[in-house]
């Protein structure tokens, strides 16, 4: 394998596996908040915040950690501003202190909060305008949610960062995904060096193997995770899906465990991880078997998401779920042919779910997609397989998922804007 490919590679697993404390949506508007508040340096008046629908879609539903059970917008703008550590970015609320907490319920109630939506064009667009008295301060972040692209106090810029997202919602700075393939990413988890990439993916392993305990152990939500064992026991099949369906069960029910998450997002991140642990523990695999088929997991789960854009109406679990079934199919001695056709399998099976935001059946949705990539693994297994021709799939695992990162991004731009309406309706 080429240098620059295995650096790339290397790269791509350190910038996208990272930790985040909640729903990644909520919480980019509260890292956004806390930013704003900084430069402003003070606790604002008032608030004006314009989001993009997909961030109104990603965040209406889902609770905020730490905020005592609040939802929404208005209250992960509140929790930025009284709580926010910028520093800490997606762990920007991750320590708030019983005062803070009833703070952002009162600062909540008191100060009045703007919220319109974007038309900037941008998939991923989150912007807030703070104000005391005469002073006022700005921040904006576009395209993902770490990428903060303007600041300004009392109309001086102290951030400018030209951005266009119009057309491409899954740009992101940093390593050039568009190097994944399937067959140099087997090849990589094959001869990495572990000791480059064990410390992110032992932090992957722990911290969502802890909120998926704690989803299986408390009342979260809509309990599918322990529904799931309570209803069909348990054989490995079921608690794969289960343990990953417990994990976002909590998280999207205010647990205030950290997750590790994959292409910006902590459900994504537990699919496509906690089967793979699940499995790996069952069959008895080594430490080291267990790291490189998360690498497989995790890399599949990005090159499919690198086409999809981080938010659009396609369900990013089902990209997650083929991620699993690709490390699944690792530990059982599959490589690339093997990975490919699960792949494949997977994508034909479930690519039909759409997003119609973070919430509660989240989890039901993360267990079938996991369930999708177990079925297109034991399709191979068992000499079964779609061929070119059947739905969107076509022949090679890569025009497969260029179909699919088309079909996202592009034939369900309609789709997104029509489950928006329908969502605002509710507001």
């Amino acid at each position: 394998m080429e240098q620059k490919l295995y650096d790339t590679y290397i790269d791509i697993l350190k910038e996208e596996l990272l930790p985040a404390m909640g729903c990644t949506e909520p919480i980019a508007v509260a890292y956004a908040a806390a930013i704003a508040r900084d430069a402003l340096g003070m606790i604002p008046e008032r608030v004006e915040l314009t989001v993009s629908g997909n961030i109104v879609k990603n965040v209406k539903s889902v609770i905020v950690p730490h905020t005592g059970g609040l939802k929404g917008l208005a209250a992960s703008v509140a929790a930025g501003i009284i709580a926010g550590d910028a520093a800490k970015k997606l762990e920007v609320i991750a320590e708030v202190t019983p005062d803070q907490m009833e703070q952002i319920t009162a600062y909540l109630k008191k100060t009045p909060c703007t919220i319109t939506e974007s038309n900037s064009g941008c998939v991923f667009d989150i912007k807030i305008c703070v104000f005391s008295g005469e002073h006022f301060a700005v921040s904006r972040i576009a395209g993902y949610h770490t990428n903060v692209i303007y600041i300004e106090k009392d109309n001086v810029p102290l951030l400018d960062i030209g951005y266009n997202d119009s057309s491409d919602s899954a740009h992101v700075s940093g390593a050039d995904r568009s190097l994944l393939c399937v067959e140099q990413i087997v090849q990589f988890a094959d001869t990495v060096d572990l000791s480059l990439i064990h410390d992110i993916i032992t932090r992957q392993i722990e911290y969502n193997t802890a909120i998926a305990k704690e989803g299986l152990r408390c009342a979260y939500g809509a309990e599918i995770g322990r529904i799931l064992l309570r209803s069909y026991g348990d054989s490995v099949q079921n608690r794969a899906k289960a343990m990953a369906a417990a994990g976002s069960d909590a998280r999207m029910n205010g647990c205030e465990l950290p997750v590790v998450i994959n292409s910006g997002s902590g459900n994504q991140g537990m699919t496509t991880s906690l089967p793979v642990i699940v499995y790996a523990e069952e069959l008895g695999a080594s430490e080291e078997m267990l790291y490189r088929a998360l690498v497989v997991a995790n890399l599949v789960t990005i090159h499919l998401k690198t086409g999809i854009g981080r938010l659009s109406a396609y369900c990013g679990a089902t990209s997650a779920g083929c991620g699993a079934g690709a490390g699944i199919t690792y530990l059982y001695g599959g490589r690339c042919r093997e990975i490919s056709h699960t792949i494949v399998n997977a994508i034909a099976i479930n690519s039909g779910v759409i997003c119609d935001g973070a919430k509660a059946s989240c989890a039901a949705k993360i267990a079938s997609a996991v369930e999708a990539g177990l079925l297109g693994m034991q399709m191979y297994l068992h000499g079964s397989q779609f061929k070119d021709g059947d739905g969107i799939v076509t022949k090679g695992v890569e025009n497969t998922i260029r179909n699919v990162g088309e079909l996202a991004r592009e034939g369900m731009k309609e789709t997104d804007k029509e489950i928006i309406h329908l969502m605002l309706q509710k507001i």
